[in-house]
């Protein structure tokens, strides 16, 4: 008997799944010379905090793996290739009642299916002030966070999450909302989150790496089925960008224990065949293959000068 045919039931292509970026990663390192796999984070279980005030009354920080663009690191405008030195090694934070100019030319985001034009993808600040304004949260706590993307675990669990944690106790944060981009983000914001959570803050991340997220197992999960960057909404989609953090907001009201994922039901476009791409060996030449571990490499070593200095 032959096996039905996948428009005669209406099936989707196998390929319109959760991207496996934990594999991709490790094919895609190995294919370009780095042959030891690198050891994602792995939780079973997870810390849970629930709400200790409705949202209405609660104060809400952002925590974000962006950077703040300084014009002496070289391109970091739309479009721009990877820019390890725009990297930062440090926790910082920026005060919520200005404007800022965050971007991710630092971080592996999907370059070919997004061009990182509107920093509302990745830095929900306006869409939180609005709704602050609309009284759908109390209010914006008076600084957000920046997250150094860490593949060290150590690094993220006893320097970095700590930081964090004083800062956000220092402002009498309520909640927070912790936006990742690259893959490594991702992992990093799960490692803060949880943190967070066993301190007494409750979280929630919004993000595009499923695998990732769930690996680590954190409290609350929006999933967005996005091309990496765009955590927070589709870019010039003022309405969609609404619609996420609705969707984080609503799933701090109503996870009743730790690990719980919502899906976004927004999808980034009818042709899901971008999710082939990013970081696919299969897809990839052994000439662009050696031409991206040349870069890597020189990307490490501007990186490690950075660190040093």
């Amino acid at each position: 008997m032959s096996a039905p045919r996948d428009d005669e039931f209406g099936f989707a292509p196998d390929y319109d799944s959760p991207i496996p970026y934990m594999q991709r990663t490790r094919d895609y390192y190995a294919a370009i010379g780095y042959t030891t796999p690198y050891r994602w984070a792995h939780y079973t279980s997870a810390p849970f905090q629930p709400l200790k005030k409705p949202l209405a009354r609660s104060r809400v920080t952002i925590i974000t793996t962006a950077a703040p663009y300084d014009p002496a690191k070289g391109d970091q405008g739309p479009g721009a290739a990877y820019n390890g030195g725009a990297k930062f090694y440090q926790v910082y934070d920026g005060d919520t009642s200005k404007e800022h100019d965050l971007r991710i030319s630092h971080i592996g985001y999907d370059r070919k299916h997004t061009s990182a034009t509107d920093n509302g993808t990745w830095f929900p600040l306006p869409q939180l002030l609005k709704a602050s304004a609309a009284g759908r949260i109390g209010e914006v706590a008076p600084r957000f966070f920046g997250a150094p993307t860490n593949r060290s675990h150590r690094v993220t669990l006893d320097t970095d999450a700590p930081e964090i944690l004083a800062r956000c106790l220092a402002d009498k944060v309520d909640v927070a909302v912790l936006v990742p981009n690259c893959p490594v983000c991702h992992q990093t914001t799960a490692l803060v989150a949880r943190h967070l959570e066993a301190n007494g803050i409750p979280t929630v991340v919004m993000g595009c790496a499923k695998d990732i997220i769930e690996h680590a197992a954190v409290p609350r999960f929006l999933f967005s089925d996005f091309p990496l960057g765009n955590s927070a909404g589709k870019p010039h989609d003022v309405a969609s960008q609404a619609q996420t953090l609705e969707l984080a907001l609503l799933l701090l009201e109503t996870a009743s224990g730790p690990q719980t994922t919502m899906q976004s039901p927004l999808r980034w476009s009818e042709d899901a065949s971008w999710k082939l791409d990013y970081n696919n060996v299969a897809q990839l030449s052994p000439e662009e293959l050696a031409r991206r571990r040349a870069e890597f490499d020189k990307q490490k070593e501007i990186a490690r000068g950075n660190r040093a200095a």
